[in-house]
């Protein structure tokens, strides 16, 4: 289980939305690259970045930013927003990112991600972004007619590193994970599951350690963090006690 600490990338700076609205964004830090140092002080072990923007734009918007994390820090980050070719995704991966997130091309061009996949063994990872039970693209801003669990079958023998299983309802409001739906998607694919979206406390921690939610790789938490109602220090200890236990 490893938790990865967010930061998503707003015309350069830090925020965090709600439901993954643009209009609805707060600004955290102005500077993305003494966010990624902290959170690498704190002890997390896998830094999540999204390029919003890029998203939205389809193409990287936030290149600049993104360089200064991969500059500040040394453990490994994943990233996505706005990867739609297979030249974007060779070009971050040169640049130093450990693991590329597709999302919207996951559904429009899934022979992108099994190319990808094919090419750059265990970093390529498939960003599965839910409302209603179908997968949104464009940066959430289009709702497809296909499930996560559709999309998620076409990879299974494509050598996917990861899924990153949103669900939109919850992003940003701190009311909990969807675990029943993230364990359900781990438990029908061999592809390990990221869950994000809603995790709010250390309560939310604790489930995810919970015998049932065994087959979760790990999860991702932003405004439970920036908002001081998920202590660091305290979450990573469960994690680490539950490795061992």
């Amino acid at each position: 289980m490893i938790l990865f600490p967010a930061i998503d990338l707003k015309d350069g700076l830090a925020v965090r939305l709600e439901q993954g609205d643009m209009a609805r964004a707060t600004v955290f830090n102005r500077d993305p690259a003494k966010q990624a140092q902290a959170f690498e002080l704190q002890g997390f072990e896998y830094l999540h970045v999204v390029d919003l923007d890029g998203a939205f734009a389809g193409k990287p918007m936030n290149a600049a930013a993104v360089d200064r994390i991969l500059e500040s820090i040394a453990i490994p980050l994943q990233l996505g927003g706005g990867i739609r070719d297979l030249a974007t995704v060779q070009g971050w991966l040169e640049k130093g990112v450990t693991r590329v997130i597709i999302g919207t091309a996951a559904v429009r061009d899934p022979a992108l991600v099994k190319a990808a996949a094919a090419r750059f063994p265990g970093r390529v990872a498939v960003g599965l972004d839910a409302r209603d039970g179908k997968v949104a693209v464009e940066g959430w801003a289009e709702t497809s007619e296909l499930s996560a669990l559709e999309i998620a079958r076409r990879f299974e023998d494509a050598g996917v590193a990861a899924i990153v299983y949103t669900d939109i309802a919850r992003d940003g409001l701190l009311t909990g994970l969807d675990l029943d739906a993230t364990i359900a998607l781990a438990e029908a694919v061999s592809i390990p599951v990221i869950a994000s979206g809603g995790l709010a406390s250390l309560d939310d921690v604790r489930a995810l350690l919970a015998p049932r939610a065994r087959k979760l790789a790990g999860a991702i938490t932003g405004r439970a963090l920036y908002d001081g109602r998920l202590e660091p220090a305290e979450a990573l200890a469960l994690i680490r006690a539950g490795r061992v236990s």
